[in-house]
C-alpha cells in the first residue's frame, strides 16, 4: 500500500520535529483552508486531532477557518468527548455530501444548470441553521479551542451586492491583485470573527484587516458569510456586531490562509490540508509565483495528501465543485464518491498518529 501522508514543515518547525518529534502541547493553532469539497478528504484527520490527539493536552488551541475550513473548525468547538467528535464530524461529512437544492428540471438537451445563487443560498443558509441552531453558544465555550472566521467585506461599489455592480467590482479587485496583493484591499477587507476571550495570537497587518467579536448573534451569519462564494451564493449583508456592508466567503482574501504565524513566538501551528502550497487569496489561483513558501510559514506544518494517494480516489482526484456538474442530478453517486473519499482519508489519520508516536519526525521543506 502506497503511503497516503506527506508531513511539510517550515525551518523552525522542521527542527523542532527532527529533535523531538510532535506533541499536542506544541500545536498553538490550527488552521483549516477554504475548498469546497476538497476539505471532506480530511475528515478522519480532524476527528482523530480533536477526539483523541489534542485532548492529551490542557492548553488553549487557536481555530481559524475559511468556508468549509470555518464550517470544520466551527464543528470542532461543539464538541465536548470523542464520542461528540465522532457525531459530529461524521454529520458533516454526511450534511456536506448529501447537499442538494432545489433544482430545475432538466433542460431539452438534457444538459445539468446549476441552481442560481439565491437558491443555493437559502438551502445552504437552512443547513447552517439546523446543524448550529440553538448551538450557538456551545461553539463560543468550548474549554480548550478558540474560534476565528474569516469572511471577506466588500468596499465601495462591493459594499452592496448588485446584478451589475458586483461583477464589476470583482473585476477591478481581480485586477488590483494582479497588480499587488495590498490593492486587492481597497475592494475587499478582511474580517475576523473572534472568539471573545482570546485574541488572534498573530498581527493581521499583511492585508487590510479587522477583527469582530464572536457572539451568540453572529456565529451563523458569519459562517454563511465565511461560506458564500462569490455568483455561487449570495454575499450576507450587515452582520450583527460588524461594520455594515456585503460580506462573502473567506476564502477571497484568504484562500489558504498565509497568515504570519511566524510572529505569534513560541509554539507550532499545525495545518490539515489538502495539498502542500499554502495559497494566499483565492485570486492567486492562477498567480503560481504566489504559491511559494514566505517567511511567514517559518513555524508551520503541513499534513498533506500524497497525489499517488489522491489518484486512487474516485475520479482519480479530491473532490471538488465540478463534481456538481459531473454527476448533475445523481446526488446519491456524487455522495457515494465523496464518501469513499472521505472513508479513504482514515489512512490520513493513520499515518498521522504512527508518525506521532515517533521520537523524530523527518518532515519535507514547504
Amino acid at each position: 500500500m502506497s503511503f497516503a501522508l506527506q508531513i511539510f514543515a517550515g525551518p523552525r518547525a522542521r527542527q523542532r520535529l527532527r529533535e523531538r518529534g510532535l506533541a499536542p502541547a506544541d500545536v498553538r493553532i490550527i488552521p483549516a483552508a477554504a475548498g469546497g469539497p476538497k476539505g471532506l478528504v480530511l475528515n478522519a484527520l480532524d476527528q482523530y486531532l480533536f477526539g483523541d490527539w489534542l485532548p492529551r493536552g490542557d492548553h488553549e488551541v487557536h481555530l481559524v477557518g475559511a468556508s468549509i475550513g470555518a464550517w470544520r473548525m466551527a464543528t470542532a468547538c461543539l464538541t465536548r468527548s470523542a464520542a461528540d467528535v465522532q457525531h459530529e464530524f461524521d454529520r458533516l461529512a454526511n450534511e456536506y455530501a448529501h447537499q442538494r437544492y432545489d433544482e430545475p428540471e432538466l433542460p431539452p438537451d438534457g444538459a445539468y444548470r446549476m441552481p442560481d445563487a439565491a437558491t443555493v443560498t437559502r438551502g445552504f443558509s437552512a443547513k447552517l441553521d439546523e446543524v448550529f441552531g440553538g448551538r450557538e453558544s456551545l461553539v463560543l465555550s468550548h474549554p480548550k479551542l478558540r474560534l476565528h472566521i474569516f469572511t471577506s467585506r466588500g468596499r465601495h461599489v462591493l459594499g452592496r451586492e448588485g446584478r451589475i455592480r458586483t461583477p464589476l467590482g470583482y473585476l477591478a479587485a481581480f485586477g488590483a491583485n494582479v497588480l499587488n496583493r495590498r490593492m486587492l484591499g481597497a475592494w475587499l477587507e478582511r474580517v475576523v470573527f473572534s472568539d471573545p476571550r482570546a485574541p488572534l495570537p498573530l498581527p493581521l497587518n499583511d492585508f487590510r484587516s479587522r477583527q469582530v467579536g464572536l457572539d451568540e448573534g453572529n456565529v451563523r451569519a458569519s459562517l454563511l458569510a465565511s461560506c458564500s462564494i462569490p455568483f455561487w451564493l449570495k454575499a450576507v449583508h450587515d452582520i450583527p456586531g460588524a461594520p455594515r456592508g456585503a460580506y462573502w466567503d473567506g476564502g477571497i482574501t484568504d484562500y489558504h490562509l498565509h497568515l504570519n504565524y511566524a510572529a505569534m513566538g513560541e509554539g507550532l501551528v499545525l495545518y490539515p490540508h489538502f495539498q502542500r502550497q499554502v495559497v494566499p487569496g483565492w485570486l492567486d489561483k492562477a498567480l503560481k509565483h504566489r504559491h511559494g513558501s514566505t517567511a511567514f510559514l517559518d513555524n508551520l506544518i503541513v499534513l498533506a495528501p500524497h497525489p499517488d494517494w489522491v489518484a486512487q480516489l474516485p475520479r482519480a482526484k479530491l473532490p471538488d465543485r465540478e463534481d456538481f456538474k459531473h454527476y448533475g442530478t445523481d446526488v446519491a453517486g456524487r455522495a457515494k464518491a465523496w464518501l469513499r473519499a472521505v472513508a479513504q482519508g482514515q489512512q490520513l489519520r493513520d499515518e498521522f498518529a504512527a508518525a506521532c508516536a515517533k521520537p523524530s519526525i523527518d518532515a519535507l521543506p514547504l
